[in-house]
């Protein structure tokens, strides 16, 4: 029974450790994003939505920008979807996959070289994992041109790349039901 508690307390103390230093980017809800192009997102109970929009995908931009950090964060898709988190974004006004890294979360792209877990254009992902229907963890790692990003404890992406840039973290509503909780960075450096 000791032993059991202790336990337990170690694994609470592991993950009170793990969140020291890292800050919720969903704390404020919306106010703590700049939108781009129209869609439907809400925020309740921890959870950040969408389900329509445009016909653009539409962004949740970070008003603070990020280089070096650790990102994790929850995402639930629908089966049909088109999802993504875009990283070192060295163009605030214009964010794309080609001035960004997309972190895919697509699993029906026409090109699975850049399906969910992939980077588009930069890096194809090293392992094919399926998101659809189903809440899905993601740790993306940032430092200097290193890239690392795991889909539910699955190594995606671990390799150097050639953007570098301090920028912002958007959130992706491209197509279907895409919702976003638990997510947390910690600067790195």
């Amino acid at each position: 029974m000791i032993r059991m508690k202790l336990a337990c307390g170690a694994a609470l103390l592991a993950a009170a450790c793990a969140s020291l230093g890292s800050t919720d980017l969903l704390a404020g809800g919306l106010d703590g994003f700049t939108v781009t192009n129209p869609a439907n997102w809400s925020y309740a109970g921890g959870v950040m939505q969408a389900n329509s929009g445009g016909s653009a995908p539409s962004l949740l931009v970070t008003k603070e920008d990020y280089r070096d950090f650790e990102l994790t964060l929850d995402v639930y898709v629908s089966v049909e979807h088109n999802s993504g988190v875009f990283i070192r974004c060295s163009d605030r006004a214009n964010i794309t996959a080609t001035n960004c890294y997309e972190v895919n979360i697509f699993d029906k792209r026409p090109d699975q070289s850049g399906r969910t877990g992939g980077a588009p254009g930069y890096f194809k992902p090293l392992a094919h994992v399926d998101a659809g229907g189903r809440w899905n963890t993601i740790k993306i790692r940032a430092e200097g041109p290193h890239i690392f990003v795991s889909m539910n404890g699955v190594t995606t992406i671990d390799s150097d790349g050639p953007l570098t840039a301090n920028g912002p973290i958007g959130l992706q509503w491209g197509a279907g039901d895409v919702k976003f909780r638990n997510v947390k960075i910690k600067r790195l450096g």
